[in-house]
C-alpha cells in the first residue's frame, strides 16, 4: 500500500469513527479522492507529496472536464478535508490546497414539483391496476408526507408500520434518529399496500424484514428502481421525468410546509439537517414560487403581464 492510500485509508477512518460518517458519505469521499490520485499519478505526485501547484493544476481539471459545479465543489471539498487532516496529524507541515480560492458561484436552487403535480404524480401511480402501482404511490406518500432521504424509505422494516403509527422513527445521516409524522393519505396507502406487499417477496421467502422487498440480490429495492418507476409515472402524468426524482419529492414537501407558513426550524427538524443553513434554501425557492403567484395572480399583475 503506497504512503497516500494509506493517508486516505487513515481520513476515511477517522470520518467514519469521529464524525459518524454514514457509509454513502464515505464512498464518495472515497471516490472523490481517488479521482484526485489518478490525477496527480500523471505527474509522479500522489496526496502525500503535492505541491500547492499540482493541486491548484488538479482543481482547474475539475472545471476543464465539464462536470457539474456541485460535482466539482464536492471534490475540491474532500481534498481540502483530506489536507486538513493530513496537516493536524502532523503528517505535513503544510496544506497545498489552502492558497487556492474556491470559484465563487451561486448555490443551485432545488427542483420543486407543484402541488397539482404531485396529485398528477399519484393519481398515474395508482392507476396502475397492479401491486407495483399501489407500491410506488405508497412511496410517493411516504416521501412526500414525511420528507424521507430515499435511503431512508428504502431501509425500513416491515415492523415499523406494520401497526399504523402516526409517526416514525428514522435513522438518518450519522445514525441520528428523528421523528417523521405521517398524514392520513400516507397511512391510508400503506396499509392498502401492505395486502400487496407479498407479491414483491423473494422467490420461496415467507417474509421479509423490509417494508419494500425485492426479488434482487439485496432482497429490497434500490433507489435506482425507484427512480426508474417515478420516471415512467412522470411520462404517464404529463411531467418532463427530468423533474420528478426522489429528492424532488423531498424538496417539495419542504417547500409547500414553507409555503403553507411551517416554522424553518421545525422544517430543519423534520428534514434532519444538522445545520438551519441547508434548510434555508428553500426560502428562495417558496419566495419565487410567491411572487409568480402575486405576478400570475393579482389582477395589477396580470394587467402588467
Amino acid at each position: 500500500m503506497s504512503q497516500g492510500e494509506a493517508w486516505v485509508d487513515a481520513f476515511l477512518e477517522m470520518m467514519a469513527v469521529e464524525r459518524a460518517a454514514a457509509r454513502n458519505t464515505l464512498t464518495a469521499y472515497g471516490k472523490d479522492l481517488e479521482d484526485a490520485r489518478g490525477f496527480l499519478g500523471r505527474s509522479g505526485h500522489d496526496l502525500h507529496d503535492a505541491d500547492a501547484e499540482t493541486i491548484e493544476a488538479y482543481f482547474q481539471d475539475l472545471g476543464a472536464r465539464g462536470l457539474s459545479p456541485a460535482t466539482a465543489a464536492r471534490r475540491r471539498s474532500a481534498v481540502r478535508q483530506f489536507y486538513r487532516f493530513v496537516l493536524g496529524e502532523g503528517w505535513r507541515a503544510d496544506d497545498p490546497s489552502r492558497r487556492v480560492a474556491a470559484p465563487k458561484a451561486g448555490r443551485p436552487l432545488p427542483k420543486v414539483l407543484e402541488r397539482e403535480e404531485i396529485e398528477r404524480l399519484l393519481v398515474a401511480a395508482s392507476g396502475k391496476d397492479s401491486a407495483q402501482g399501489l407500491r410506488l404511490a405508497c412511496m410517493i406518500e411516504l416521501i412526500y408526507a414525511s420528507g424521507l432521504r430515499i435511503s431512508e424509505l428504502l431501509a425500513l422494516p416491515l415492523a415499523a408500520l406494520a401497526r399504523d403509527p402516526a409517526y416514525l422513527i428514522v435513522k438518518g445521516k450519522g445514525d441520528k434518529e428523528r421523528l417523521a409524522p405521517l398524514n392520513d393519505a400516507a397511512r391510508a396507502a400503506v396499509k392498502t399496500y401492505l395486502d400487496a406487499r407479498p407479491a414483491f417477496l423473494p422467490k420461496g421467502a415467507k417474509d421479509s424484514p423490509w417494508l419494500f422487498p425485492s426479488r434482487g440480490a439485496t432482497g429490497r429495492l434500490t433507489p435506482r428502481r425507484v427512480g426508474q418507476l417515478l420516471e415512467d409515472a412522470a411520462i404517464a402524468a404529463g411531467i418532463d421525468r427530468q423533474k420528478v426524482s426522489p429528492h424532488v419529492l423531498r424538496h417539495a414537501f419542504a417547500t409547500h410546509l414553507l409555503e403553507g407558513g411551517a416554522d424553518l426550524r421545525v422544517i430543519q427538524t423534520l428534514l434532519g439537517h444538522a445545520d438551519i443553513a441547508t434548510t434555508q434554501i428553500y426560502t428562495h425557492v417558496a419566495g419565487e414560487h410567491l411572487a409568480h403567484i402575486v405576478q400570475t395572480k393579482h389582477p395589477l399583475g396580470r394587467k402588467k403581464g
